[in-house]
């Protein structure tokens, strides 16, 4: 940086600049111009700031440039009809609300802003060049879906799936029919309620793609969207696989001519009479199975239109199966051939009511030396599955017509339809079977399917291969959203444009799919879904329990049957369901998702989406403010808030708003990063004029504060001048007891070096202005040498403590300590005694007292006679010599101007009383301090002294030639004032 630009900027009145850019600046002060510094171009900090333009401002428009956008607008608007035409009578209009500063153009672009259409900001006059808007014809989109096809279907394809088809009526068998009922009871009420939080979130407020994930991330921040949101998008790839496999299974059980390899196991339990029954083989399962994934992904390739065409022929097939099955059930009677079967039976209900648990064999066939022994919590994992779905719809919000309408209507609908079929299933299937059917006819919907049980293989294997396919299109969708929300960066590569097909996350999503099929089991991979779906209906429940609970004024969801406590209900649902499920699958799930976040917290970029938790901590800080309340803040809740003035003096680039080692001072005057800083800076000049530039400088301070990784806020004040816009700052700063308690500050060492004969007013001021605000004041000397986190100190900490201050200066140097760079020093505590009697009592008493507040230090103790009778140190007596010389100069052209002007003593624009022998001594005083600090302190890390009051009626040029000779040759010195409190306590 140019030493010779580096100066400080004064005002014209007299006062000091402490702005932030170069236009907070008068061009000429005291004959000097200021011109901005160039950084070198390693320094980090500079180049980070230099890439904030101070000069942007909010408003992009002038009023001729709003004559010439509305000329330009006229036509299209006419022929859009979408908006009225100004142009008859506008004058008139225009005069009626001029009073109010409104512009039909802005409220247009405000309105098309709002509702998502993309208007091409235009570019701001300041930038010069001239403005012209002009709303473009809307370009077509992409097909949209109504609530029938883009939600009531794929629901209702997710939900009516594998499970009900080749598990149910053996999930019946296995846990009887009181139990089944409360099965599908239990697992029905979890997503019903889900449906309910997801149908009030849905209705909040326009919904961009990524289904669940967008309403989460929305709700609970992007951290848990995203860790949420992945596991959800593994959920659906999984569960691709699952419905692929229960297709593949249902047609090699079909067609056992088709498979290539062939099993037998003969069972032997569970009838009178051993009988073999053929299953398929592994490999046939993971050949067919990779094979079919592959043809889905080309029609999911071909995009929503042509799924939507494709849906229809998947579900009528479904709907007529069912129809089929419920038709066998009532026409199947004891004399039909098929053994096992006997009608709608009373006493087949009596034996089947209750459960009948027991060992199975991997195939599900009784077997009691079978490796799996079924329970009722196992049943909730296998059954899960078969009401999980409700996801589906909200999964392609991106391609909904009307999602506030679609969602809740098309889920709720899917919901009620499937579980009403469910509870019904579970009475027919319990009377129309013995038990011994139900457990080893895996295809009992086939079995008594009417007319032939060829249509339920047909229905079987085309629901299984829809839900497949709106697995397979809802997840690279999911994947899709999280990317183009561009919180992690490794999920670039899955990005795609507003209306564009996510071709790669649908290859990666195909290729998580067939690792799963490669598996070929699908009793094992159900769980696994059934967690990560759980996992992902929590998240909904929290959105919606947190979301309602705060009752934000933002929070007016259309659909109005909701409760923060069915939410509640429904979460903790989920989460027992998980446990009941397994709890290692549980704890694994939640590790996964756990990983995610603390990936994302540390990778992600981030994100203010507005989430719910914003307003809880907004609301959690109200509560503690008035909690707080206004009365006095015990010692031992005492934590500082300091108030660190950014630029008052001193030499800095105009692109960095503030001293680099500033920030870090303010983080060593906390314990373990925790507190808060606020850090100020003052813009002179009319608040009406400047209040653009003062945000600029604002938003500049803000990101130099997060850059320096300090937890702080940035305060920017236009005032006339910088004395009167501290002294406003000072009262006003903070609110109840959350207000600043330690002012911070640079010493000002350049203003004797170059002339600056205004700064000692003005320090003087706001060190007057602190004493009568009561607050407590530290003053940096030698900011420059100021180690950084990586610089590690050896020696001491030494405190001068001259004066009780509360323990103020006691408390800093032990928060100095738990910092890494100075944690391998010690404090020495000086004092001075007034006779040799009292040096051991002081130090006996100083001891204890340093003991009891569990602080270590070591004490020395000198006697006044001693402090008296030491020789100087050299450099201390020529300081002083000067500041005699320069104090005479100054009383003389004092003297002899109001000699002149016949009036008293002036200095500063006030009156003053100079009494010489006063003056002697408090140079004399200051002199001794030096020289005993130069004495005992010259290797000292750090030193600490006492700030003394600035003496009444002295003028300002006097004090700070005491401060002068008092700092004169410490390299590294805290100039500490405490208020009339103590910071510390003796008492636990």
């Amino acid at each position: 940086m140019h030493s010779n630009r580096d100066k400080e900027e004064m005002n014209s009145g007299g006062e000091i600049e402490g702005g932030g850019d170069e236009n907070e600046f008068p061009s000429a002060v005291r004959g000097r111009k200021y011109s901005p510094v160039v950084a070198h171009d390693n320094d980090r900090a500079v180049l980070e700031m230099s890439s904030i333009d101070p000069r942007s401002s909010s408003s992009p428009y002038s009023k001729q440039d709003l004559k010439k956008v509305e000329v330009n607008m006229q036509s299209d608007v006419a022929s859009e009809g979408s908006m009225p035409n100004h142009s008859v009578n506008g004058s008139q209009r225009e005069s009626k609300l001029e009073l109010f500063g409104f512009d039909s153009l802005v409220n247009i672009l405000g309105l098309k802003s709002m509702t998502g259409d993309q208007i091409q900001a235009p570019p701001s006059p300041r930038d010069g060049g001239d403005v012209s808007i002009a709303l473009e014809r809307p370009r077509p989109t992409a097909v949209k879906s109504g609530t029938l096809m883009g939600v009531f279907v794929p629901c209702l394809q997710n939900i009516m799936g594998i499970i009900y088809y080749i598990r149910f009526s053996w999930i019946v068998g296995m846990a009887g029919i009181g139990e089944s009922l409360l099965l599908v009871a239990f697992c029905g009420s979890c997503t019903f309620l889900t449906t309910i939080s997801l149908s009030a979130i849905a209705t909040n407020g326009a919904m961009k793609g990524g289904g669940p994930y967008y309403l989460i991330g929305r709700a609970l921040g992007p951290e848990v969207g995203v860790s949420i949101g992945l596991c959800f998008f593994l959920g659906n790839a999984v569960a691709g696989a699952m419905y692929v496999l229960g297709a593949v299974e249902t047609f090699l059980d079909a067609v056992p001519a088709a498979g290539i390899l062939r099993e037998t196991v003969t069972r032997v339990n569970g009838t009178d009479i051993a009988e073999p029954i053929t299953r398929p083989s592994l490999h046939d399962l993971q050949i067919y199975g990779i094979v079919v994934t592959i043809l889905l992904c080309f029609i999911v390739f071909g995009g929503v239109k042509i799924i939507n065409r494709v849906a229809p022929a998947f579900l009528v097939p479904v709907v007529f199966s069912l129809v089929c099955i419920f038709s066998g059930i009532l026409l199947a009677r004891n004399d039909r051939p098929a053994v096992g079967i006997t009608g709608l039976s009373s006493e087949s209900f009596k034996d089947n009511w209750g459960p009948a648990y027991q060992r199975t064999s991997n195939a599900g066939i009784p077997d009691p030396n079978g490796n799996i022994y079924w329970s009722f919590n196992a049943l909730v994992g296998l059954f899960f599955p078969a009401v999980t779905g409700i996801m589906a719809g909200s999964n392609r919000s991106a391609s909904l017509k009307d999602t506030q309408r679609s969602i809740p209507i098309g889920t709720l609908a899917a919901t009620l339809t499937t579980s009403a079929l469910y509870l019904v299933s579970v009475l027919f299937f319990g009377s129309v079977a013995t038990r011994d059917k139900l457990l080893t006819d895996r295809l009992l919907t086939a079995s008594i399917a009417w007319p032939f049980p060829a249509i339920v293989y047909v229905g079987i294997i085309l629901s299984t291969l829809g839900a497949a396919l709106q697995s397979l299109t809802g997840a690279p969708r999911l994947l899709a959203a999280i990317a183009n929300d561009d919180i992690l960066p490794v999920l670039n590569y899955f990005k795609v444009v507003d209306g564009g097909e996510p071709h790669v996350a649908t290859f990666f999503t195909a290729f998580i799919c067939i690792g799963c099929v490669v598996i070929g089991n699908l009793d094992l991979i159900s769980p696994t879904i059934t967690m990560f779906y759980l996992l992902c209906y929590a998240g909904v429940n929290l959105s919606c329990f947190l979301l309602d609970l705060l009752d934000a004024p933002s929070w007016r969801p259309r659909w109005k049957f909701h409760h923060w406590s069915l939410s509640l209900v429904g979460a903790l649902l989920c989460i027992v369901i998980m446990f009941l499920i397994s709890w290692t699958f549980t704890v694994v799930s939640l590790a996964l998702a756990s990983l995610i976040y603390y990936y994302v917290s540390i990778k992600g970029k981030a994100g203010d989406w507005g989430d719910g938790f914003k307003s809880a901590y907004f609301q959690l800080a109200l509560r503690s403010l008035r909690s707080l309340g206004a009365s006095q803040v015990h010692p031992k809740n005492w934590y500082p808030i300091p108030l660190i003035f950014c630029r008052p003096w001193g030499k800095l680039p105009e692109n960095v708003p503030c001293h680099p080692k500033l920030a870090d001072f303010a983080n060593c005057m906390k314990k373990k990063g925790r507190g808060m800083s606020i850090f100020i800076s003052i813009i002179d000049g009319d608040y009406h004029e400047r209040v653009e530039d003062a945000k600029a400088a604002c938003k500049q301070l803000s990101t130099y504060i997060d850059y320096k990784q300090c937890e702080g806020v940035a305060e920017i004040v236009v005032a006339p001048n910088m004395s009167e816009g501290f002294r406003g700052i000072v009262q006003t700063m903070g609110l109840g007891n959350l207000k600043p308690n330690i002012i911070v500050m640079r010493y000002p060492e350049i203003w004797r070096r170059e002339n600056l004969i205004e700064i000692p007013a003005t320090f003087v001021g706001i060190i007057n202005d602190c004493i009568v605000a009561n607050k407590a004041v530290v003053i940096v000397k030698g900011l420059d040498e100021w180690p950084n986190e990586y610089q590690r100190q050896y020696g001491t900490i030494d405190l001068y403590w001259i004066v009780r201050d509360g323990g103020l200066m006691l408390l800093l140097s032990q928060l100095l300590l738990t910092k890494d760079s100075f944690e391998g020093c010690k404090i020495q505590v000086f004092c001075i005694a007034e006779e040799d009697s009292d040096a051991e009592g002081l130090k006996a008493d100083v001891k204890k007292f340093l003991y009891d507040l569990r602080m270590q230090a070591e004490v020395i103790v000198i006697s006044m006679k001693s402090w008296e009778g030491q020789r100087e140190q050299q450099e201390s007596i020529e300081a002083f010599s000067a500041a005699q010389g320069r104090i005479a100069s100054y009383l003389g052209e004092m003297k002899e101007r109001a000699e002149r002007d016949k009036t008293p003593l002036m200095a500063d624009g006030k009156p003053v009383v100079v009494n010489e022998q006063q003056v002697g001594k408090f140079l004399y005083t200051t002199l001794k301090l030096n020289s005993t600090i130069l004495k005992y302190s010259r290797m000292a890390a750090v030193v600490f002294v006492s700030l003394p009051p600035p003496p009444a009626n002295h003028p300002a040029f006097f004090y700070m030639e005491y401060m002068d000779l008092l700092v004169e040759n410490v390299p590294r010195l805290l100039i500490v004032r405490g208020y009339r409190r103590d910071v510390v306590t003796l008492f636990t």
